[in-house]
């Protein structure tokens, strides 16, 4: 080991970046197998899940949040409908637009999927006191935060770069 690697494993801050990119490694390579067992496609995993957290939302919508274009998500919609995951629905408030609805949450196959890390995760919540628990919960939400500014941030050098 280098010297600025010892420094560095021994600095307490670089230390928790380290972790934290560990964990968003083991977060990926987990929805991989997710999405693997579930029979789907990473991206069409990762769409599911998007739509999960921020509820029914327009194609543009998960266009821009997944990054693929409207194209792609017409045929990721195309397959998750076929499959049960979600169901189209029109925008009462423009014809033009259609709202993608999650409907996968009540199926067996991601909540037998599911289950095993949900219990493991409330066991260990279950260690910490409700206190700690709320220092943890705040600091993710800002993890989460400084993640989306980031995606932001090269979403925006990369729309710079490819109209140079």
């Amino acid at each position: 080991m280098s010297s600025h690697q010892q420094d560095q494993a021994k600095d307490p801050q670089e230390q928790f970046v380290s972790n934290m990119r560990s964990l968003g490694n083991r977060t990926v390579l987990y929805q991989q197998n997710v999405a693997t067992s579930l029979g789907l496609y990473n991206n069409d995993y990762i769409s599911i899940d998007i739509l999960r957290e921020k509820g029914p939302i327009t194609a543009g919508e998960l266009a821009k949040l997944t990054g693929l274009a409207t194209g792609s998500i017409t045929a990721l919609v195309d397959r998750l409908e076929k499959v049960g995951y979600v169901r189209r629905q029109n925008d009462p408030n423009d014809r033009r637009r259609v709202i993608i609805v999650p409907q996968y949450e009540q199926r067996e196959d991601v909540s037998n999927t599911y289950h095993p890390l949900h219990t493991a995760m409330i066991k260990l919540a279950s260690s910490y006191t409700a206190e700690e628990l709320e220092l943890i919960t705040q600091f993710l939400g800002k993890a989460s935060t400084v993640l989306d500014e980031q995606m932001q941030h090269l979403n925006a050098s990369k729309q710079s770069k490819s109209s140079s």
